[in-house]
């Protein structure tokens, strides 16, 4: 009769403990506190040569797992990571607990809203609810967006430190998507400043012509980086309206916050 592994506790180390699987794992750790990683922090993190921390990089990069920067040297979360990441998010309850959330704020703005996560330089949006009218903004559900682009990102950048926003706009020049996005991180930073003068983050017409956005942050104890935006037909957002939104998402966010813990 085959014998059966014994069951072990998760704050048991396992009885044959593969080295560099283990250093492998902890680099995919940090990357989770970290938004970029140098080689010298792998070296000194792991407490191994540099050559070794190159190697696990090297095939973490292979896998897809990071990705380094070709200007800067530094590695960030890859695709692969960032896909199995929101894989998982999107299995666990916050989509579920924010949907409720966002339908709320759909009956009273009238306006599609999403909830948005932080990835490097992009926005992917978590849950989305749309308003029963003809003419509204079609859900980004599933979706990434360079977040200079997009309000959900804007929020979501100005709870960076400056360091960590140069580190992820190493380059003065930015991606435009439309004739409206800012082109200069300098126009990008100066924008940031306002989105924690007002609380809120305003984008009009930067991602998509003919749309306007508000968000807010989403203050949670675990790290995550969430947003939730209101979005809608430019002509149906003035900016006489924007503080009402912006008022009415923080109270989504506050709730939201609170379901999380």
């Amino acid at each position: 009769m085959q014998k059966k592994a014994p069951r072990l506790s998760p704050t048991d180390p396992p009885q044959y403990p593969i080295e560099s699987v283990d250093n492998a794992l902890k680099l995919i750790l940090l990357l989770g506190e970290q938004q970029e990683i140098r080689l010298t922090d792998a070296s000194t993190h792991l407490g191994v040569a540099s050559s070794t921390a190159h190697r696990l990089l090297a095939m973490l990069t292979w896998r897809g797992f990071v990705r380094q920067d070709p200007v800067t040297k530094a590695y960030g979360p890859g695709p692969a990571l960032t896909t199995v990441a929101f894989s998982v998010l999107r299995r666990t309850d916050i989509p579920r607990l924010a949907q409720p959330i966002l339908d709320d704020l759909v009956q009273l703005l009238g306006e599609t809203c999403h909830l948005g996560t932080l990835e490097g330089d992009q926005v992917k949006f978590l849950a989305a609810s749309e308003p029963d009218v003809a003419i509204r903004v079609a859900s980004r559900l599933g979706r990434s967006s360079p977040a200079h682009s997009t309000s959900t990102g804007k929020a979501l950048l100005a709870e960076l430190s400056e360091e960590q926003l140069l580190r992820l706009y190493p380059s003065e020049r930015l991606q435009t998507v439309t004739p409206n996005s800012l082109t200069s991180r300098d126009q990008l930073l100066a924008q940031l400043e306002k989105v924690r003068a007002d609380g809120y983050a305003v984008n009009r017409q930067e991602s998509e012509e003919g749309v306007a956005s508000v968000a807010v942050p989403v203050h949670v104890s675990s790290g995550l980086r969430l947003a939730i935006n209101a979005a809608a037909p430019v002509q149906r957002l003035p900016a006489a309206k924007v503080k009402r939104f912006g008022h009415a998402l923080r109270d989504a966010a506050t709730q939201l916050a609170e379901s999380l813990g």
